[in-house]
């Protein structure tokens, strides 16, 4: 139990890296890559395998955008939206395999993750809708200048550690469980599969709240 928490860090350049994070994230984004060349390897009218499961998110993500922001705009961010989810899912069950951490139980992913979003937002709501996306932190009245930019600051924070707690106490049962699955086998394999279940859910309210915020800031209506 002595390890839940502890990071492997290195110096370069002046600079701490959690390693074992690198190590994870980068296993992430291959995977990620592996999946999605398996499923369109070779394209079928009738997908199965990979491509079903990787077509499902395509449209089932492409609805959600296009319902928020429409279509022209929902187009503009379905590719990010779309690795988005694909990774934050990889990330959070991975963790689920034994010898395996989630880079989302470090609050450096999570968190540059979430200033990602954020950053986007800003940028782009500046990008499309210039002074009228300024002009909105000061309504309904000048005064709720305050209190919009108290709501931006929070968002990037309860993004992060939304996602980080729930992952981070999910592996930390696991391993509780773990150490007792001499006596109780099958509360371990329950949590297991209620695991599975969060870190799904989890990287989906991510994902829906990424593009709740960006739909605010570059919808057209």
């Amino acid at each position: 139990m002595e390890h839940i928490g502890v990071r492997e860090t290195v110096r370069f350049m002046g600079l701490t890296f959690n390693w074992e994070t690198l190590c994870m994230t980068w296993l992430a984004m291959a995977i990620v890559i592996i999946i999605s060349c398996l499923a369109v390897r070779s394209l079928k009218l009738v997908p199965k395998g990979w491509q079903n499961f990787i077509e499902m998110v395509v449209l089932w993500l492409h609805d959600q955008l296009y319902a928020m922001m429409g279509e022209k705009r929902g187009k503009l961010f379905a590719p990010f939206i779309v690795s988005l989810f694909l990774f934050l899912l990889t990330c959070n069950l991975l963790g689920l395999i034994p010898f395996l951490e989630s880079p989302t139980n470090d609050l450096n992913t999570t968190l540059g993750l979430a200033l990602l979003v954020v950053c986007m937002v800003h940028f782009f709501g500046l990008y499309f809708k210039g002074g009228h996306y300024i002009a909105h932190f000061f309504q309904p009245v000048a005064p709720f200048v305050i209190i919009n930019l108290i709501e931006e600051i929070a968002k990037p924070i309860t993004l992060a550690f939304r996602l980080f707690g729930n992952i981070l106490a999910g592996e930390i049962l696991i391993i509780v469980l773990l150490h007792l699955t001499t006596y109780c086998v099958l509360p371990s394999v329950a949590w297991l599969i209620f695991s599975i279940f969060i870190s799904c859910v989890h990287a989906v309210i991510f994902t829906m709240l990424s593009m709740a915020y960006l739909s605010n800031a570059v919808k057209e209506d």
